[in-house]
């Protein structure tokens, strides 16, 4: 039978009122040959995830936007003047296939919000740039955005921030690092 380190035993006491500690309970019962520690984290953060997912989308859909067309014209909005990008390039920053952001960029042209052109540094390449209508957009939208997460951050003190800020920095990292 493995040990609960002392630690996790007193974060889990002091968590008890919420649902991964009552699941960690249940497994702690049922299997107690097994350390179910790591889903205080993990089953924490998926259960925040999803939660701040259906906040920031509900934000998004104000502005007639889906999560994608949001990060597009996000995007497209802080590469900076002339507000452009190849469509590539778009697929890179938002870390999606062609195939989808080329459904994404069809959306947004159609609504007015961006253009296609041909690039003017290469010939064969096009680009995708923000129109009058999808800079107006995305600002009003983004300006909502971030006072949203303003507010969903608002029940954790200043130093908590900085402090999962900084955790969950190193963790990023350390992830996206271990896929090299």
């Amino acid at each position: 039978m493995q040990v609960m380190p002392d630690h996790l035993g007193r974060e889990a006491q002091g968590a008890a009122t919420d649902h991964v500690a009552r699941i960690i309970a249940a497994w702690r019962r049922e299997r107690p040959d097994l350390d179910p520690g790591p889903q205080g984290i993990i089953g924490r953060i998926h259960r925040i995830a999803a939660t701040l997912t259906e906040e920031l989308v509900a934000t998004y859909g104000r502005y007639g936007l889906g999560e994608g067309e949001f990060d597009v014209l996000a995007t497209l909005r802080r590469a900076g003047e002339p507000f452009e990008h190849r469509p590539s390039e778009l697929a890179q920053h938002t870390m999606v296939t062609s195939g989808a952001m080329t459904k994404r960029i069809d959306r947004l042209e159609a609504a007015g919000l961006v253009t296609r052109r041909v690039s003017a540094t290469d010939g064969r390449a096009r680009v995708v740039a923000l129109t009058g209508a999808g800079r107006e957009l995305i600002d009003r939208a983004f300006t909502e955005h971030i006072a949203n997460e303003h507010r969903l951050l608002a029940s954790l003190s200043p130093a908590d921030r900085t402090e999962l800020e900084r955790i969950l920095a190193a963790w990023l990292v350390a992830m996206e690092s271990a896929g090299d």
